[in-house]
């Protein structure tokens, strides 16, 4: 809708409607309207200047990765910090981001970069305590308190650092808009503020958001489409543990994650993930069964544990912790046809013990091993791994990426794996590991029962 005002012509007189009479200088007739133009957007500033080129005249540069030397956090980036991308760290309140992104601030200081940390949550000597108690006190470490983006900006053409962090996108606001910090609107003109700078100054930036289990609070759902990377800080603070994961990464897989532990310290990488996750195994406890996963590149040990028990409620329960519950619906069935084993009237409860998710068919048959080892109470040898997706005929189908599984747990010191017969084909002949071929599930659990 067009918009206009009345200026009088003798004295200058602004009012919203037309006047015979102008009240500051008596003249009449003198009113004459003018159109208000709409304020021009920042993002309509620019001018398209650059011509369509052929796809193969193109010429690429491979960028240069700055590495922060946290090998789990390089790792999930794609291999280091790309200058100019605009990196979103999600997760719930409290699980440990805002400690991991000044770990990773002092890192890459260290390393050369100048870096502005803009806190919008805490004061400055909130942050400085933090620092001090994780020792990122690098004197090329600036830090900010500010939520105006103006204000941020001008101290972007002060300190010209190469790495910013904004700890949170939620706390931040631009004084234009007058909707309240954390609403959508506020986040998106954020995001895009923050995107502009990132690009125009070549700057790495991260942006801190936080997020429920939904995924409900305005930050990193309304923001993925416009980052380069999309990092989630996964795990229970009742834990010690957390895991880095990428679901968007315009410079790498989304398919790894880096595993930290949380301490006093800080977050500390997890070297041996594996080993960490069995050190509390239990020896010959019945349904307890370690599988094999892959995360990306990195192989990993875990153990299921399943607790079959008589039902003490009109409807059994079915409980899954870190794996699928619709996939355990569909093994519990599986088991009923096939094996005969009569589950209607007994709760089942599946957990990955460590806190961790799993969300591969690999794990099926140590599903289902753990399920059957429990409710006949007979352990599965400590010393095995179980590897298999199962199919609803009950059928053991070939993985991907056996010999990363197998070689992981040698590595570990186990002496039997059973898989698929259909991964043995092609399989290396130099594994000490004893290597179980086996069709379906009734021949693996002669194996292992």
């Amino acid at each position: 809708m067009k918009k206009s005002k009345f200026i009088c012509q003798q004295c200058g007189y602004e009012s919203s409607g037309w006047l015979g009479k102008c009240p500051a200088c008596n003249s009449w007739n003198s009113f004459v309207e003018e159109t208000i133009k709409p304020k021009e957007r920042r993002w309509a500033k620019h001018k398209a200047t650059r011509k369509p080129v052929s796809i193969t005249s193109v010429s690429y540069e491979k960028e240069a990765k700055a590495k922060s030397g946290i090998i789990e956090f390089d790792r999930v980036l794609g291999g280091g910090v790309v200058k100019g991308s605009l990196v979103l760290i999600g997760g719930e309140p409290g699980i440990g981001k805002s400690t991991l992104i000044l770990q990773t601030a002092d890192k890459l200081t260290a390393k050369g970069l100048k870096t502005l940390y803009v806190t919008g949550e805490e004061s400055v000597e909130q942050t400085k305590l933090r620092a001090k108690r994780i020792k990122a006190e690098s004197p090329d470490l600036f830090i900010l308190a500010e939520s105006n983006l103006e204000s941020i900006k001008e101290s972007i053409d002060t300190v010209k650092p190469e790495v910013l962090v904004i700890d949170s996108i939620q706390t931040t606001y631009h004084p234009e808009l007058s909707s309240p910090p954390g609403s959508v609107g506020q986040v998106r003109e954020s995001g895009s503020f923050l995107l502009n700078i990132a690009k125009s100054e070549n700057i790495a930036t991260f942006l801190v958001g936080h997020v429920t289990k939904e995924g409900t609070v305005a930050g990193p759902k309304t923001l993925e489409h416009m980052v380069d990377t999309v990092l989630y800080l996964e795990g229970d603070r009742h834990h010690h543990y957390r895991i880095l994961r990428a679901v968007k990464n315009r410079f790498g897989s989304t398919n790894e994650i880096g595993i930290f532990e949380m301490k006093e310290c800080g977050l500390v990488e997890v070297a041996n993930p594996s080993a960490i996750f069995l050190q509390e195994r239990l020896q010959d406890a019945p349904g307890s069964v370690v599988v094999a996963i892959v995360e990306g590149t990195r192989p990993l040990l875990a153990e299921i544990q399943a607790l079959v028990s008589p039902s003490v409620y009109g409807v059994p329960q079915r409980v899954a912790t870190g794996v699928d519950y619709k996939r355990l619906s569909l093994l519990l069935a599986v088991i009923e046809k096939r094996i005969g084993l009569r589950l209607t009237g007994q709760d089942v409860f599946v957990n990955v013990a460590g806190g961790i998710k799993i969300d591969e068919p690999a794990i099926d048959l140590g599903e289902v091993t753990a399920i059957v080892s429990n409710f006949k109470n007979r352990a599965v040898n400590p010393s095995s791994v179980v590897i298999g997706e199962v199919g609803l005929s009950g059928e053991v189908r070939a993985v991907s990426q056996i010999e990363k599984r197998i070689k992981e747990a040698e590595k570990l010191g186990f002496k039997r794996c059973v898989i698929s017969h259909n991964n043995l084909k092609g399989l290396s002949k130099n594994f000490k590991i004893k290597i179980d071929g086996v069709a379906d599930i009734k021949e693996a659990l002669n194996i292992l029962l």
